[in-house]
């Protein structure tokens, strides 16, 4: 059952009820969401409900109706977002594990380590114990495996996983490893999924090779009444009368699974398709279909491979797929997970308000739930401290002060172009570097009171370029409706919860509307769907280079202005090609108080830094001021 306790209930209260529910023989677990805290209340006990409703700081007592309590999403509303060392698996993230089927050797491990982690893998998995099909066929390695994985797990900076099949080999393997992997084969290894599940440890379930999703959810109850909340579900493909492929890969899982369940779901397209050719169509799908990630396999030799050669990627084919995730991840509003997510030792758990994140929030511009904060949530952890601010200039000001350790703000727009305020507020702070890019994908809803239908619109409020982006979904659907500029999309959903009208709309983001408790009332109605955003991440220069060590950097920001003759501009831009540098982007703004002249703006391509000093140089000569506003990565994974 879900015990839901009053939002005034003293820490003593609460610990009364969780005592009650414990002495009752429940196992209990506290969820604190957005509105409301619950208990979770499970075990083969049986309580008239009225009795735990009458104790201090209860507000009610729900029961739970699927058979996979814990695992349900009646329990928990909110996605779980599960951390494997560095890596957080869920939420808006694609995350990537990769490696061998089988550890083989020393120098094979940490090659195709070297090569998944290069091309943007985050977790490295491989195979220590092996069950075969046949007696015959390679085993694994063992602890040796185990030993070999964790060193290029340390080596390459990244979390390690493999397959526990025993339960008396649990422990042992917990000093290796940073997250196990139930096979399908023993998905309902009952022994072993509750000694797994005593570890507290994360946990990969894959799906069972008959197993329907409500026995998968049910094996990942086992696990999470053992101990772990951190489960993360695999589909891998289950057994049907086609013979074409190894298995059929079930997409339809993710979505279903999603609804019934808050745990975060991946695919693992290399078992369940044992063809190399079709695992990169097939993780495309499983992104496509809203999955988490994906689990691949990858051998520098498959020809030679001791298990499983034929499924898996040649390093060239990974580094591919992962390109094709990238551009894809925009498109299903999510971001590729990269390691280190976010460096700085000084950003800490905070709460989400100003005054108790000064000196470690992110700044954007907007209110709550802004496209601004979706863009924040992409870049950084979930916990970090966050600082609305009401102009561009307030964001540049925290950054400037050190109030914020680092400020989001757009720079461009594919429908509406460029934001200028951005680039002059970037010329005006010269204390001020780019250390970022970000990209969000812009779609717009019709959000309006819970008890409203799209009927009952009669207003819509929302910022200019909102309204416009929607002028065929106005005119058709809401012709008579009378549009109300805004000075912000989120803050447009703000002012309509304030005035309680079930005539009145706004047009934002979905966030905003679970943010302040309103509905969608109609989904993705922007005229054209290629609507995105793209972010600059802004820091002091002293807090520039922890964030810039996360990904490789590829992209500069220049200012600089010519002196006042023919051919001026020419020169300075043929600096870059005689440089070899491509040139992506370039704007021309007019220097406050020099009329008729003016700065102009270029994002140039970097290859290495020591080249880009050159280029410095070489610029400063055929300009008449220049400034690097900061060094970056394309697009901020």
């Amino acid at each position: 059952m879900i015990v839901i306790l009053k939002q005034g209930i003293t820490p003593a209260e609460k610990d009364k009820v969780k005592s009650f529910l414990a002495d009752k023989g429940f196992i209990v677990k506290e969820i604190v969401g957005q509105q409301d805290t619950v208990l979770g209340a499970v075990g083969t006990v049986h309580i008239d409900a009225r009795t735990v409703e009458l104790l201090p700081g209860v507000s009610s007592v729900v029961p739970i109706s699927k058979p996979y309590k814990l695992a349900s999403r009646e329990l928990k509303k909110e996605d779980t977002v599960v951390s494997v060392g560095k890596v957080k698996i869920g939420g808006n993230r694609i995350v990537v594990m990769a490696g061998p089927c089988a550890v083989e050797s020393y120098d094979q491990i940490m090659s195709i380590a070297e090569s998944v982690r290069e091309s943007g893998a985050v977790v490295l998995r491989g195979g220590a114990f092996k069950p075969r099909t046949s007696p015959y066929s390679f085993q694994g390695l063992g602890e040796e495996g185990l030993m070999l994985l964790k060193k290029a797990g340390e080596a390459f900076d990244m979390p390690v996983t493999t397959e526990v099949v025993s339960p008396g080999d649990v422990r042992m393997m917990a000093s290796y490893i940073d997250m196990f992997q139930i096979g399908a084969r023993n998905m309902q290894n009952f022994e072993l999924l509750k000694e797994v599940g005593k570890t507290g440890m994360p946990v990969l379930l894959k799906r069972g090779l008959s197993a329907t999703i409500e026995e998968w959810l049910m094996a990942a109850e086992y696990l999470m009444a053992s101990g772990t909340d951190q489960v993360v579900l695999c589909e891998r493909g289950i057994r049907t009368f086609e013979k074409a492929t190894r298995n059929t890969l079930d997409c339809s899982a993710i979505p279903v699974v999603q609804k019934l369940s808050h745990l975060p779901v991946i695919g693992d397209p290399s078992h369940a398709t044992g063809i190399r050719d079709m695992v990169a169509p097939m993780s495309l799908a499983l992104i496509a279909g809203g999955a988490s990630g994906i689990i691949v396999e990858v051998h520098d030799h498959p020809e030679k491979a001791l298990s499983d050669g034929p499924q898996s990627l040649y390093p060239s084919q990974f580094s591919k797929l992962m390109h094709d995730i990238q551009a894809m991840a925009p498109v299903v509003g999510k971001s590729l997970e990269r390691i280190p997510r976010v460096l700085p030792e000084s950003i800490r758990p905070k709460e989400e308000e100003t005054a108790s994140a000064k000196g470690t929030a992110i700044a954007f511009q907007g209110v709550r739930g802004a496209f601004s904060e979706l863009a924040v949530r992409r870049t950084f952890d979930e916990d970090v401290g966050l600082m609305p601010c009401h102009l561009f200039s307030d964001v540049f000001d925290a950054v400037s002060r050190g109030d914020a350790l680092y400020g989001v703000v757009p720079v461009e727009n594919t429908l509406g172009g460029t934001i200028y305020d951005t680039l002059d507020l970037l010329a005006m702070h010269p204390e001020i570097t780019v250390v970022g890019e970000q990209q969000v994908r812009v779609v717009h809803n019709l959000i309006g009171q819970k008890d409203a239908e799209i009927g009952d619109i009669r207003k819509v409020y929302s910022h200019p370029q909102g309204l416009a982006q929607c002028r065929e979904f106005l005119s058709k659907e809401l012709p008579d409706a009378e549009t109300i500029p805004f000075f912000d999309t989120a803050g447009a959903v703000e002012h309509i919860a304030e005035l309680k009208d079930r005539s009145a709309a706004a047009i934002a983001g979905a966030p905003a509307a679970i943010y302040y408790g309103m509905k969608v009332l109609r989904q993705g109605i922007e005229t054209d769907a290629a609507n995105y955003t793209r972010f600059f991440i802004i820091a002091r220069e002293e807090n520039a280079e922890p964030f810039r060590s996360r990904a490789k950097i590829d992209k500069a920001a220049v200012l600089f202005s010519v002196s006042d003759e023919p051919g001026a501009l020419l020169n300075a831009l043929k600096v870059f090609s005689d440089n070899g540098v491509n040139m992506s982007k370039l704007e021309s703004r007019p220097i406050p108080g020099k009329p008729w002249e003016y700065l102009f703006f270029a994002e140039i391509g970097v290859s290495d830094l020591a080249g880009y000093e050159a280029l410095i140089a070489a610029m400063k000569e055929k300009t008449a001021s220049f400034r690097s506003l900061g060094l970056y990565t394309t697009v901020l994974k």
